[in-house]
């Protein structure tokens, strides 16, 4: 009997969706924020609990994985993950009017998508890395592009429904994305998913936390996290007070240009990344973002400084896809543990890096240019991080030599 060959096309669009899915959790709610300030009578500071609750359910998720995952399998992780998405963002149409306190219904819902929001970040990586591809490090990089384009699309897609429909029928809206993770349930379910070696057949994670070189990683992933999360989490404000334009046109103008030209990075070198030296291209991105940072927050005219923001963009694209890709090379049996890891690293420069930038900008008169001057801080140790990894390689050559 001849064996049917496996498909992973099917995979890889799965993957893909899975993306999607991440841009849609993490993008849509903060267009709703007024709205529900408007609709709940929730305060801001309720509010600012929201993206705060995102990611820090995100990174419960991503240490729990380091335990579970490999146990539970991937294909289940993985179709949970888009179970939860479909229904948190259901629950979000209905819980804020049947519970007593709207806020909670918002949170719960929040919560729910915000678990497979980290499922996917912990095992899509891995899922697709476990795949015989040939080209890892441009599969990588053009897997991550699609939660640009989710980006891209959530941001347009609602601003347009918005501006037809009125955003009064955000409910409406909000079904119409559930629909994506709910479809691609069955996608996962009925694709070919392979496994890396789990941790019993290479490193352990007691060994892996013992390796100087993993902690190089693990800081090269906060850096690259930080860098990219910062821009994007402050572009719109920032374009609103530098360009003094309304909200709407701040977030085409900010985050989405920023998640396009992101996006183009990744796609480009999805294409390219048989011609490029992966650390090379790390590098140069790391050394492009630093300036950018510095021209966003030092620029004269507030078009320049429009115009680091989205080159920006341009320049953290290949941070967080190229910082897994490097950790798969340097630890090859570093299994879903590795994985998941890197997702907490990312996550929590995430989480912290566009808290200190607002935090800096608050002591500094209100001033965000300040902040994010300080914030070019994160791609310079990217920089001195890579070399130091650089080195280390070198050395161990050497050594084996």
């Amino acid at each position: 009997m001849i064996q049917q060959e496996k498909n992973y096309n099917k995979t890889l669009v799965a993957c893909y969706l899975g993306f999607v899915t991440q841009a849609i959790t993490a993008n849509f709610a903060p267009l709703l924020f007024l709205t529900f300030k408007g609709i709940y009578q929730v305060s801001l500071e309720q509010i600012a609990l929201i993206p705060f609750t995102f990611y820090l359910t995100q990174l419960f998720v991503d240490l729990a994985a380091t335990r579970y995952a490999d146990k539970i399998g991937y294909r289940t992780c993985v179709a949970v993950s888009q179970v939860v998405s479909a229904l948190g963002l259901a629950l979000m149409v209905v819980l804020p009017d049947l519970l007593p306190s709207p806020f909670l219904g918002i949170i719960i819902s929040v919560v729910l998508y915000a678990i497979g929001s980290g499922l996917i970040e912990v095992l899509v990586s891995p899922v697709v890395e476990a795949c015989p591809f040939k080209n890892k490090d441009g599969m990588m990089s053009l897997l991550h592009s699609f939660y640009c384009w989710g980006a891209v699309a959530v941001i347009l897609g609602s601003t347009l429904f918005f501006a037809l429909f009125g955003v009064e029928n955000w409910k409406i809206l909000t079904l119409i994305w559930a629909i994506i993770p709910l479809v691609n349930t069955y996608n996962f379910l009925t694709c070919p998913i392979e496994r890396l070696p789990e941790s019993h057949e290479g490193n352990t994670t007691r060994k892996l936390l013992r390796l100087p070189l993993f902690w190089l990683l693990i800081l090269l992933m906060v850096c690259a996290g930080a860098s990219e999360a910062t821009m994007a989490q402050w572009s719109s404000a920032f374009t609103e007070s530098a360009l003094g334009v309304s909200k709407a046109i701040g977030d085409l103008a900010g985050p989405c240009l920023f998640a396009a030209f992101m996006g183009i990075s990744r796609l480009l070198y999805g294409k390219m990344s048989a011609r490029l030296d992966l650390e090379r291209t790390m590098l140069l991105s790391g050394i492009l973002c630093a300036v950018c940072y510095f021209v966003a927050s030092l620029a004269p005219l507030p078009v320049i400084g429009l115009a680091g923001c989205a080159l920006c963009g341009l320049a953290v694209g290949i941070m967080w896809p190229g910082s897994i890709s490097i950790s798969a090379q340097k630890c090859p049996l570093g299994g879903t543990a590795l994985f998941a890891f890197l997702a907490l690293a990312g996550d929590l420069g995430a989480t912290l890096s566009p808290t200190m930038v607002g935090c800096i900008s608050e002591l500094a008169g209100g001033n965000l240019k300040t902040g994010l001057l300080i914030a070019s801080s994160f791609p310079i140790v990217l920089v001195v991080t890579l070399l130091l990894i650089k080195s280390a390689k070198s050395a161990h050559i050497r050594a084996a030599e």
